[in-house]
């Protein structure tokens, strides 16, 4: 017996975050992102499809926008931050083998200056709030001490405050220090401490103080700065042709945000309609807006995992659910679409996951896969799949297509703590001392690593994994171990090999892929199941180990409808 693990390097355990990259970390490490990235040539069309948005921006100097499209696990993220790369000049990236014919193909790079600012919008209280802050901190970074942008309500009091000063600055430094809070000397505003406060950062202390003073003194009444702790931020209309004034005057030719996860940011909102549909409303601004013209173009590049539509819940009212689509269906009009397409994944796995450890090992892999398309061919359809081909199915053993499928239908809805790589891991992890070299990954363990730990963030999914988990709990598996004569002690007591255990098992699967059955019933692969596919689409576990047991509790009751 030769174990799978002795063949290609399964891990012991796999950890939350494993194989999530982040736009900013990635961005941060060029080596490590550049290595771990899977040049597929889809990919390369879709970076030349990037390139082409970017400089159409730029010839065209209008401001565009484009939608990164990519089911779960596509590397939505990776592939901003091999584009931000390639727009940065990195020497890595530029000479690097599967993106030099590229690089030379768009020589128009040369000599143009892109501000690229990454983005990370889980946890956005508004897009104001991060686009203008993360702006302001990202530039920050890159130019110390150069001028803050007025997209702070604050500095137009402080605009103010300067032509007040210019008046007559005795006069203007012991209004602002008249009416203190009795603590004499230190409420006064002396020509040094309003310099430290007037170039201090955004929501410092001493800014906002001055900023109170001001209003106080010169501008009552002003409603534009927020509570005392924050100062608030200019309508999207008005800050965003700032930005883009500010960029070209530190020399820049176009301004490019890099947007990541921002539908996943409004999906785990969906709950909160009036949030989503004011947040998603605004970025149309993106590509148009009311405020003046702005000095250079600004390209957006928005990861999108699904449609949002699909996670407003079937509880919704008919009229607010329409209010919603509206919103959507008005920005995406004015967006493109960059698509990473599906069949990427099966390079992508063989090269960052099921890499043989030398040529040896790839032979006993290739000869395990050549007795598995010897199985009968209705078996080999089922899982191959219509949307696969016979190459993908090699790279992407001991998984089927039928599985990878599933997984990308499943787990759309999940959070990002978990990418269909680790998914996979997580599957081979559970399996590390018992999976054979000619097995395959049953569909139905899929369940399992699914089902456990993340949240789906659609209300409605939530209920159906919530719904489903019990059925399995409290009603499927007492079921199944009375059937096999079993207590859950008794099973989780056998050894993985024992004809009871291997029994049990099979079975457990079998009812796990009609659950993932009911959880995505539009996949292909759980279609019209008989109990010849689910046979298929579990091959290798559905046996009769029991002697005088011709096939499997489950799969009888299934044949009798």
């Amino acid at each position: 017996m030769t174990l799978l693990r002795d063949l290609i390097d399964i891990p012991e355990q796999v950890h939350k975050g494993d194989f999530v990259l982040k736009l900013t970390d990635g961005v941060r490490d060029p080596a490590a992102t550049l290595g771990s990235y899977v040049f597929t040539p889809q990919l390369l069309d879709a970076f030349d499809q990037a390139l082409k948005l970017v400089k159409g921006t730029l010839e065209g100097k209008q401001s565009r926008a484009a939608f990164l499209h990519g089911s779960f696990g596509s590397g939505k993220s990776h592939f901003m931050a091999v584009l931000h790369l390639l727009l940065a000049h990195d020497p890595a990236t530029r000479a690097h083998q599967d993106l030099a014919p590229l690089v030379a193909k768009h020589g128009w790079l040369t000599g143009r200056k892109f501000l690229l600012v990454p983005f990370h919008m889980i946890g956005a209280t508004s897009l104001e709030e991060r686009l203008f802050g993360q702006y302001v901190n990202h530039v920050g970074a890159l130019y110390p001490g150069a001028q803050v942008p007025a997209v702070f309500h604050g500095e137009a009091v402080l605009r103010q405050a300067e032509a007040e000063r210019a008046k007559d600055e005795a006069a203007f430094l012991a209004k602002l220090s008249s009416g203190g809070d009795g603590w004499g000397d230190l409420d006064a505003w002396t020509r040094e401490r309003y310099e430290r406060a007037r170039h201090a950062p955004p929501n410092a202390p001493d800014r906002l103080l001055l900023i109170s003073a001001v209003v106080t003194h010169y501008l009552p009444g002003y409603q534009g700065v927020m509570g005392g702790r924050s100062e608030g931020y200019v309508s999207l209309d008005d800050g965003l042709p700032i930005l883009c004034q500010h960029a070209k005057d530190l020399g820049y030719d176009v301004l490019v945000f890099f947007l990541d996860e921002v539908i996943l940011w409004l999906a785990t909102m969906v709950a909160d309609l009036a949030f989503v549909q004011r947040e998603g409303s605004k970025l149309a601004k993106l590509v148009e807006s009311q405020g003046a013209a702005r000095a250079i173009p600004l390209v957006s590049l928005l990861a999108r995992q699904r449609d949002l539509r699909e996670l407003v819940g079937q509880h919704v009212p008919g009229a607010e659910k329409l209010g919603v689509f509206d919103t959507f269906k008005f920005w995406e009009q004015r967006f493109d679409a960059i698509k990473l397409e599906d069949r990427n994944l099966s390079m992508i796995v063989a090269k960052r996951l099921l890499r043989p450890r030398d040529e040896a090992s790839k032979q006993r892999l290739d000869a395990a896969f050549a007795a598995t398309h010897k199985v009968r061919r209705e078996i080999f359809d089922t899982l191959i799949t219509q949307s696969f081909s016979e190459d993908d199915f090699r790279r992407l053993y001991p998984f089927s297509p039928a599985l990878i499928q599933t997984l990308v239908a499943v787990s759309s809805a999940l959070q990002r703590e978990r990418t269909a790589i680790r998914v996979l891991v997580q599957l081979l992890v559970a399996q590390r001392d018992t999976l054979e070299v000619g097995q395959l990954v049953p569909l139905g363990d899929l369940f399992d690593a699914i089902a456990d730990g993340d949240e789906p963030f659609s209300p409605d999914m939530r209920l159906n994994f919530e719904n489903a988990k019990k059925l399995y709990e409290q009603k499927l598996l007492p079921r199944l171990l009375a059937d096999h004569n079993l207590t859950r002690e008794q099973a989780q007591a056998l050894p993985a090999h024992d004809l009871k255990r291997r029994a049990l098992r099979a079975d457990e699967r079998i009812i796990k892929t009609l659950i993932l059955s009911a959880l995505a019933p539009e996949t292909e692969s759980l279609k019209a199941l008989t109990a010849a596919r689910l046979v298929a689409l579990n091959h290798g576990t559905i046996k009769a180990p029991i002697p005088g047991q011709e096939t499997s509790i489950v799969l009888q009751k299934v044949g009798h409808g």
